[in-house]
């Protein structure tokens, strides 16, 4: 299995741990890293980490080399590890562009996206509000049918709504868009060996609303939602306050409402070693949940595990 690493802003840390992870498979005939980004940052670090592999093109499967698609996005005077930069975010954009073109291509079979700056992305003058949106503008996937789901030991959470004010998820929410993110999570099942599959709805309100107490918000979109996946034969249970049904941890999945319902306790339960898988596209693209790092990028120090586990998730997942 080949899959594509993408530098992410590459004044970040991402093409640091992206090397050490190729590096760590760079003996493995079952799944082979291929980088995506400038080669001169590839070899920027290779000689800092004192890497002795060499690099090699995308196609090559030699063993004790890394392959590396070379995306010339970023001018040698831009690149300056630990500063924001807007011609970083672009060259961010660039190298996720190249990434799943190599994907179409079946050249790779799926893509990682290490860290990106959306601060750099929009001060390039790209709309930018993290991968999921990104990779479905470019796969011609309409927005609101791509999804995100945290995954870190076993605990597995899509998300209805991700980097949006409350107020604006909200008012977007209905139970139609709820419904479609369940059953994008529940495809995902096969990929993840998981047979019959079960989901928990997270309830908007605390504790769900308590039948209209606490707003009726949960009347309006969850409920009917999951009415409705239940009449399609689906094995989901809500709504239920998340605080609650977590405690439980009854289900192979859980469904969140908004941003900080999912990734809250993912990252409490597995600090800086989530992998965020992207649903409902027809490109299998992953990335990792913690961001570009500025203040460690480029002093050799990152930590490199993230990308590591997910490329095992996306190879377990073929």
């Amino acid at each position: 299995m080949r899959v594509a690493i993408t530098f992410g802003d590459p004044n970040g840390i991402g093409p640091e741990i992206a090397l050490k992870a190729a590096v760590r498979f760079a003996h493995d005939s079952s799944l082979r890293p291929v980088l995506v980004g400038d080669a001169f940052i590839a070899e920027h670090y290779r000689e800092k980490l004192a890497i002795d592999l060499s690099l090699t093109a995308p196609t090559d499967d030699t063993a004790g080399r890394i392959a590396i698609a070379d995306i010339p996005a970023l001018g040698s005077d831009a690149f300056a590890p630990g500063q924001l930069d807007p011609r970083a975010g672009r060259a961010t954009v660039e190298y996720v562009k190249s990434a799943l073109a190599l994907a179409r291509d079946g050249v790779v079979d799926a893509v990682i996206g290490c860290p990106h700056s959306e601060t750099a992305v929009n001060r390039a003058g790209i709309p930018f509000n993290g991968y999921v949106g990104l990779v479905a503008d470019l796969l011609g996937t309409p927005r609101e049918q791509a999804f995100m789901m945290l995954i870190a030991k076993d605990l597995r959470i899509a998300h209805v709504t991700l980097h949006e004010s409350v107020s604006t998820a909200l008012a977007r929410m209905t139970p139609e868009l709820v419904a479609r993110a369940a059953r994008e999570t529940l495809r995902s099942a096969p990929q993840l060996g998981i047979a019959n599959p079960t989901l928990a709805v997270f309830g908007i309100n605390p504790h769900a609303g308590e039948d209209g107490l606490f707003g009726d918000d949960d009347e309006r979109v969850t409920k009917p939602a999951v009415a409705l996946l239940r009449q399609e034969g689906l094995q989901v249970d809500g709504p239920i306050g998340a605080d609650l049904v977590l405690s439980q941890r009854r289900h192979d999945f859980y469904l969140a409402m908004f941003h900080d319902q999912g990734h809250i306790p993912i990252k409490l339960l597995s600090p800086l070693r989530a992998s965020a898988v992207v649903l409902g596209t027809p490109v299998l693209f992953a990335s990792v949940a913690h961001g570009c790092a500025h203040d460690i990028a480029g002093k050799g120090i990152a930590d490199a595990t993230s990308v590591i586990e997910t490329l095992q998730l996306l190879a377990a997942s073929r």
